[in-house]
């Protein structure tokens, strides 16, 4: 990121006259495309001093333009040209410092020269020298440091400095949380194209945080987002068309939403495109890509999605009738507390099904259930207590209350 943005200043003159016949021809030879020519120019001129042509030639061996690709030669360069001063090459110094590339990796050499250029008003390091603040890298971590250097940057219109402070703002990091705030910030990015507060943007109008609440402007800003490839933005596009908020429902819309959302492994659209397979809503009907849609979400942990795999398997539906496969993904689900789950798996216990018959095992997950809100589960474990000893429902008992005791906290 940080070549591709300093790349064009290579066609900026800003020689000094004395250096300006090598610099000038060494800008003519880039313009031209003749890079080894342009770093021959750049380099007698470097050679001399000039701090234009030091950082040109940092640019070009960086980015293997006329010489073979060389970070720490680009590194070289761009300190000649930094201690006389040059805000860009003390920036990209920065970056390299933080990331090791062509130095080796020094946190605190990084803020040092971000900070040098920040103090000269370089919008790049202002930001960089914020984010350094908000994570303690390199310096003391201080949220109040974090957001002086982000606003100092997001005045100069820098995107990514807009987006930081509407975070901090909405979060009531380094200032008093406030809304209004973060919704004016994040805007700013949003209209310079910033992707990621277009789709806060459209959360932001959604809910009316900040904003007047506002399903038309909510979809105006998931739109711009999910244009460009956001995947949170494509899946609340998805829902906003398959609820037919502020746009005329269209399942086959939702679906198309989601499934650019789901092909970049967002779990919340993988498991709804699952749904409308199962359910043929914007799609024909397919029991197969169901299951393919779920297993995707319940790979990474979707506990709707384990406990409609399981389903699947015990009915068959898409796959072979499996009930130790049906067990496997109930059990996933239960474990992380769905009662739907945690009532079929003590089905499987109490019928062996898919396990061996096991009445401690169907008791346990029967009250997990019912503390869960399952009210069927409170008939089935009282039937299954009539075939139990009074050992046996006590130790049932003393499991389910070490694994609520045990559940992680949301």
């Amino acid at each position: 990121m940080w070549l591709l943005t300093f790349t064009g200043l290579i066609l900026v003159s800003l020689a000094l006259p004395v250096f300006s016949g090598d610099f000038e021809d060494g800008r003519q030879f880039a313009a031209n495309r003749d890079y080894t020519q342009a770093v021959a120019s750049f380099k007698k001129a470097a050679e001399q001093g000039n701090m234009d042509a030091q950082f040109n030639l940092g640019v070009m061996y960086s980015r293997g333009q006329g010489v073979a690709q060389d970070e720490q030669q680009a590194a070289a360069w761009y300190r000649l040209a930094a201690d006389q001063g040059d805000l860009p090459a003390q920036a990209i110094l920065g970056f390299m410092y933080l990331k090791g590339r062509g130095v080796p990796q020094d946190e605190k050499e990084a803020a040092s020269w971000y900070l040098k250029a920040a103090e000269k008003n370089h919008a790049e390091a202002q930001y960089s020298l914020g984010v350094l603040y908000a994570k303690g890298t390199g310096v003391s971590q201080d949220d109040r440091q974090a957001v002086s250097w982000y606003l100092k940057a997001a005045e100069k219109e820098h995107p990514g400095a807009q987006f930081n402070l509407g975070f901090m703002y909405a979060k009531g990091r380094g200032a008093t949380q406030n809304e209004k705030q973060a919704a004016i910030w994040y805007r700013k990015a949003a209209e310079q194209g910033d992707v990621p507060s277009q789709a806060i943007l459209g959360l932001m109008y959604l809910k009316g945080q900040g904003v007047p609440q506002d399903d038309r402007e909510a979809v105006t800003w998931y739109l711009k987002a999910a244009e460009r490839g956001h995947p949170w933005a494509q899946y609340n596009l998805g829902v906003m068309y398959a609820k037919g908020r502020e746009v005329e429902q269209d399942e086959h819309q939702a679906v198309i939403w989601y499934r650019r959302a789901a092909d970049q492994g967002y779990v919340d659209a993988q498991y709804n495109l699952g749904v409308m397979y199962a359910k043929g809503r914007g799609v024909a009907q397919d029991e197969q890509q169901a299951l393919t849609w779920y297993r995707k979400a319940a790979d990474q942990g979707y506990a709707d999605a384990q406990y409609n795999l399981g389903v699947m398997y015990t009915k068959g539906q898409g796959v072979g009738q499996d009930d130790q496969q049906a067990v496997i993904w109930y059990r996933k689900a239960a474990d992380q507390g769905d009662a739907d789950a945690q009532y079929n798996l003590g089905i499987r216990y109490a019928d062996g099904k898919g396990v061996s018959q096991d009445y401690i095992e169907a008791h346990k997950w029967f009250s997990l259930a019912t503390v869960g809100g399952e009210e069927r589960a409170i008939k089935n474990r009282s039937i299954i207590e009539a075939k139990m000893t009074p050992e046996q429902i006590a130790e049932a008992r003393r499991q389910a209350s070490a694994w609520v005791k045990s559940e992680p906290k949301s």
